[in-house]
């Protein structure tokens, strides 16, 4: 098409591209927004994307110099395509804890989202326009010549930029304001500086030396008898919205419904996703004064059962503790540990069943506390959550582009793994009833975060927390106890049954309430904060 590009014009036609294609999810945002005015300024309107071509373009100029433009912007290109598929498919925003949870995604996890859909995407988005960048023939002038060009070039945008928002500034504050999710879905500076955010506090920032937590803790006094094992499972992508216990009407918690089970009121969780959830909800730091870094140098709830003399053990089948479990005896599971539950890529969570039998057939006398942390409803590959055997409502959506299954489809598949979740609680349950001879057993389940499933246009989870929705952050949170556990720590049953399924409660309450079901008391214990506290009757 051009014997020759002019630096200049290689950096608008590619600012133009990232406008035109990568920046069609912002459009989105910005149409939705007119739909809520009363009276339309068109002009106005037509004006975001101009503005967004010359900002673009200046920003650009700033890399596009010889021997760095097309390493530079190959590379950007292929980051913003599969931003840009992420955005517009799936709803996902990538603010810095979206990027603390893709860094710490290991390979098996990333290769879910693999699918025609997604591989079409980068091609067309990504590696062609790669290759076209590559092969573009641009012309540069002599260093002080190219100079002063790009210097007029860039006068030109700003000149252009300053007029649009000389006009139009008002405009532009009060429907940003009214539409502040915007800025979050500009390609590539949005996903740029907050990974830029993630790698300075990571790697760059001051390290915080560790504190330790509870080293005071200990046991309880108990009535005298069997020592007391408690599981601890950690659910993953479950919404309280699809149990059978918040409402939902149909059998997606068959398997633990004759069991007993109390219930947990509304809670919501700390994060809408892993990297941020899983750690924040086992930290001493409640949702609203949480910081990763300060949690990762301090000891988590685990820690603190360690501390007060339980046998700790962490037993993951999904994509690791966060740190939570460091310092205590961990493992994760491999990815070809069984032949029949695994394929290489993941295992259903029945593996864990086995290892839960292998602890519980070592138990040495002491009090223990067993985490299993489950891969539960990860998507998009929610099918290759359950085995064949457990897919009780069909049809499902036996694909990973799971936008392009109907409601039903894709419903049914997100609740087959729910039911067999419960499934796996229940198997819990059993195996923890049939060592009653030797220990007081109890069995606590709550989940990290929750998922949407097409609602409000949005798939998956990891939604900036200021408007997550609620499919996102409420969350299921369950609770099994022996009579015999019950009566040796002083926890009333009944008045369990009751008092917690009318309260409410978030991931700000676990690390209380877990550590007075362990029986354990340290001066890191806050009453307010666990939610059995209610129930607890002398013994």
């Amino acid at each position: 098409m051009f014997k020759t590009l002019s630096a200049n014009k290689f950096t608008f036609l590619l600012a133009l591209f990232y406008t035109c294609v990568f920046n069609i999810p912002l459009f989105e945002i910005v149409a939705r927004g007119v739909q809520k005015q009363a009276d339309v300024n068109w002009v106005f309107i037509a004006s975001f994307p101009i503005l967004l071509t010359c900002l673009l373009s200046l920003i650009f100029s700033l890399f596009s110099f010889r021997f760095l433009a097309k390493p530079f912007f190959i590379l950007l290109t292929l980051l913003s395509s599969s931003v840009f598929f992420g955005m517009w498919k799936y709803g996902i925003v990538f603010d810095r804890p979206m990027m603390e949870n893709i860094f710490e995604t290991n390979p098996a996890e990333a290769s879910m989202y693999l699918n025609w859909a997604s591989v079409l995407n980068m091609l067309l988005t990504g590696l062609l326009p790669a290759w076209l960048i590559f092969k573009a023939p641009i012309e540069y002038r002599s260093a002080g010549k190219e100079l002063l060009h790009k210097l007029g070039f860039m006068l030109a945008m700003v000149l252009v930029s300053g007029v649009i928002l000389g006009v139009y500034y008002q405009n532009y504050v009060a429907f940003g304001r009214n539409n502040d999710v915007m800025k979050q879905y500009i390609v590539p500076t949005y996903f740029i500086g907050s990974a830029a955010k993630y790698v300075n506090q990571h790697y760059f920032e001051k390290p915080i030396p560790y504190t330790q937590l509870g080293t005071d803790a200990k046991q309880k006094p108990s009535v005298a008898g069997k020592p007391k094992v408690t599981v601890l499972v950690i659910g993953e992508t479950a919404r309280a919205m699809n149990y059978q216990y918040y409402g939902y009407g149909r059998e997606t918690n068959a398997y633990t419904a004759k069991l007993g089970l109390a219930v947990f009121g509304k809670t919501i969780s700390c994060g809408t996703a892993t990297a941020q959830s899983l750690p924040c909800m086992l930290s001493r730091f409640d949702r609203d004064n949480y910081d990763v870094r300060r949690a990762k140098a301090q000891d988590s709830v685990i820690d603190v059962a360690s501390h007060a003399g339980l046998a700790v053990t962490w037993i993951d089948n999904d994509s690791g503790c966060k740190g939570a479990c460091d310092r205590v005896e961990h493992e994760l599971i491999k990815l070809d540990a069984d032949p029949a539950l695994c394929d290489g890529e993941s295992c259903f969570d029945q593996i864990l069943l086995h290892r839960l039998d292998d602890k519980l057939a070592a138990l040495d006398g002491r009090d223990s506390l067993i985490v299993l942390h489950v891969m539960g409803s990860h998507g998009p590959t929610y099918f290759r959550r359950y085995p064949d055997d457990h897919r009780f409502f069909t049809p499902d959506c036996q694909r990973s582009d799971i936008q392009n299954c109907s409601a039903e489809e894709l419903m049914n598949t997100y609740d087959n793994t729910i039911r067999y979740t419960d499934y796996i609680l229940a198997e819990v349950v059993s195996r923890l009833q049939a060592v009653s001879d030797k220990a007081d057993t109890a069995m606590m389940y709550i989940s990290d975060h929750g998922e949407s499933l097409g609602e409000k246009g949005m798939y998956l989870h990891g939604a900036p927390y200021a408007f997550a929705p609620s499919e996102q952050i409420e969350i299921p949170w369950l609770l099994w106890l022996s009579d015999s556990f019950a009566a040796t720590t002083g926890k009333d049953k009944n008045c369990l049954k009751t008092s917690l399924g009318r309260g409410e409660f978030s991931h700000d309450y676990l690390f209380d309430t877990l550590l007075g079901l362990l029986h354990v008391e340290t001066s890191v214990y806050r009453r307010q904060t666990d939610a059995l506290a209610e129930c607890n009757v002398q013994v």
